[in-house]
């Protein structure tokens, strides 16, 4: 009598595992299909005439005919991509972009000071969109030992 009771328990611990291993499973799936936002850091002009930022969400969609999990932005049309790099304590005063553009660090570290004083980094993971074409613009500066590589996009007009 007390072998069958110590596999009854037995089994029901074992289902109990199981239950919550299946559990514990369903909710990794529905985990992977909920995405960490990407967002870009989007530098602007206001009407005050001054750069100020704002953190912009990239959209995506899924991709036709592609495996469930495959998305994608919308397509932008690109005049140019170049690579640039700086040297450490590379510096320049007031300026705005030349070119809306996306900004996206490949190595090292930058720091981009806007209007109030405000400061944002440059570094790899942290995506910007260049936009304050007009006004006063934003200063750059290379923080650290290592040189600042990034790759440039630039929109078409």
């Amino acid at each position: 009598m007390r072998s069958i009771a110590s596999r009854a328990v037995v089994v029901a611990v074992a289902g109990c595992f199981v239950l919550i291993w299946y559990g514990h499973r369903g909710q990794s799936i529905v985990m992977a299909q909920q995405h960490a936002a990407v967002t870009a850091t989007r530098l602007y002009t206001a009407a005050d005439g001054l750069t100020h930022v704002e953190q912009v969400d990239v959209k995506f969609s899924p991709v036709a005919g592609a495996p469930a999990g495959v998305e994608e932005s919308a397509a932008v049309k690109v005049t140019s991509s170049y690579v640039v790099r700086l040297a450490p304590g590379f510096f320049e005063g007031w300026h705005n972009a030349d070119k809306r553009r996306y900004v996206i660090p490949i190595s090292g570290r930058a720091e981009i000071e806007v209007a109030g004083g405000q400061k944002i980094l440059a570094e790899p993971g942290r995506i910007s969109l260049a936009e304050d074409l007009t006004g006063k613009g934003h200063t750059f500066r290379v923080v650290g030992g290592d040189d600042w590589v990034a790759l440039f996009v630039e929109f078409a007009q």
